[in-house]
């Protein structure tokens, strides 16, 4: 692979996760900054397959996940940026995998590296989403507090976003870690708020010009629906212990395993965004999308394909669909040629 010439480059590192908080950030970098695809990243050892994919009767190739490096190239000359999107965490092998990251990171002169991820807490998703941190310099660490985050003082950051940080620590580069805030009960739901704090906080330390409005209506859309959606809930709850004429204190107990099944699994309106698993209502009874669907993604795709700001737009509807993973190879195929 032919490295780029970099002037100060960061490195972005992001993963599915909770909410989708992590990788609709990355993404939105992507989209919003015009960002080329610079590499795949192969680690193909580190993944095993436990299940085959069937179509018509016909065993599908054995595909495994996939991770791709973009670049955006800063017209001030301060940070170039560097953004990992990676489908999936490895089985094992999870500080090999950052390690061989980390070692790619030194060829392209890296000089701080950042992961995205989401904090579930008890917050209402009406509320602002608050942003937490962690980093491995006790410099950067002053940083965050003069930015008034919210410093992860102690407990464990899971996953890539907190291992390849300690590769990172081991490599000698500067690693930090932002954590949005996401209502836990609505954990199964994107929640873009929690992204857009995320960026709004990023955006300040790389001093970047980035636009972050469509995301900022994004959140204002889900936060209205999921607070809607609260609110018939706890309304529900309350209709319960109202009309409860038994034990208080059993059926009290009783009640709140019930309510939380609901937040788990309550039907929502369609407009809502799903995760995949939760999205197949959107799908016909043979499992497929809508022919109105369908060619509503081409269109996006299409438009996508001219102007690339609107890739977080198609991301978006990929996601309300429950179709994202179907179409991942060809969304982020998007950002392979410079855009028009």
């Amino acid at each position: 692979m032919e490295l780029p010439q970099l002037h100060h480059p960061w490195l972005v590192a992001v993963w599915p996760g909770m909410g989708h908080v992590a990788i609709n950030a990355g993404i939105y970098l992507l989209a919003k900054l015009g960002m080329n695809a610079l590499a795949e990243f192969e680690t193909p050892d580190l993944f095993d397959v436990d299940q085959v994919e069937v179509k018509d009767g016909i065993i599908q190739p054995i595909r495994r996940p996939r991770h791709r490096l973009y670049v955006w190239h800063d017209p001030e000359q301060r940070h170039d940026l560097v953004v990992f999107v990676g489908e999936a965490q490895p089985q094992w092998g999870k500080y090999a995998f950052c390690r061989h990251l980390m070692e790619l990171a030194r060829k392209l002169n890296v000089e701080r590296v950042f992961t995205f991820a989401a904090m579930a807490t008890q917050m209402h998703p009406q509320h602002r989403s608050r942003v937490f941190g962690a980093t491995t310099d006790p410099a950067y660490r002053d940083e965050l507090k003069q930015l008034e985050l919210h410093l992860l003082n102690e407990g464990h950051i899971g996953g890539l976003n907190g291992v390849l940080l300690a590769a990172a620590a081991e490599a000698q580069l500067p690693g930090t870690c932002l954590l949005g805030e996401m209502p836990h009960i609505f954990a199964q739901f994107p929640f873009p708020k929690a992204s857009l704090a995320i960026l709004e906080v990023f955006a300040t330390i790389a001093r970047l010009d980035l636009d972050l409005s469509e995301l900022q209506r994004e959140a204002e859309r889900v936060e209205q629906q999921l607070g809607e959606l609260l609110a018939r809930v706890e309304e529900q709850y309350r209709q319960l212990q109202s009309n409860d004429s038994g034990d208080e204190e059993e059926e009290g107990s009783d009640s709140g395993e019930e309510i939380q099944a609901e937040h788990e699994s309550a039907d929502t309106p369609s407009s809502v965004p799903r995760t995949d698993e939760s999205s197949r209502h959107h799908r016909g009874r043979n499992g497929k999308l809508s022919p109105a669907d369908r060619e509503h993604i081409e269109q996006l795709f299409t438009e996508a394909a001219v102007d690339r700001s609107k890739a977080f737009e198609l991301k978006r509807e990929l996601d309300r669909l429950g179709v994202f993973k179907d179409y991942e190879d060809r969304f982020l195929d998007l950002f392979k040629k410079p855009s028009a």
